[in-house]
């Protein structure tokens, strides 16, 4: 069975609940400040945004966190320098006024390749934005 002309997915209007500009901005707003709490290594902020939960996960190069505590052991065990990073393209996707998506390219100096990093971030009525996910790998 074909669809009518004009009812396929092309002519579908758009769908209003991805990207909603004030969802966005504040994904936006919270993943700059993460960026610059990780360049910077604020151990707070980057507690403080990762949520507090036991399902939240973290898989990094060599990794593979599970729960805050876990995380912020990492985070403290590791070298305070070479952080720095030069972002290459950086996608931000919200999904609602709860939900998104955010996907990064970069480089490090002295490091071969290109570094991924994805986050999924959910926001809490109490809290706010909060990363539930990530993963970060280099790539050649």
């Amino acid at each position: 069975m074909t669809a009518a002309p004009g009812t396929g997915p092309a002519s579908a209007a758009p769908d209003r609940s991805v990207d909603d500009p004030t969802a966005l901005a504040e994904v936006r707003a919270a993943f700059v400040r993460y960026e610059r709490a990780l360049t910077s290594n604020d151990l707070a902020v980057l507690d403080e945004l990762f949520h507090d939960g036991p399902r939240t996960v973290r898989f990094g190069a060599g990794e593979e966190l599970f729960g805050p505590e876990e995380i912020a052991a990492f985070r403290r065990a590791r070298p305070a320098a070479g952080l720095d990073r030069s972002p290459e393209r950086t996608e931000v996707t919200t999904f609602g006024d709860a939900f998104a998506v955010t996907s990064m390219t970069f480089r490090r100096a002295g490091v071969t390749g290109v570094g991924r990093q994805s986050q999924t971030w959910v926001r809490f009525p109490d809290v706010g934005w909060r990363i539930v996910a990530a993963h970060v790998s280099q790539r050649g």
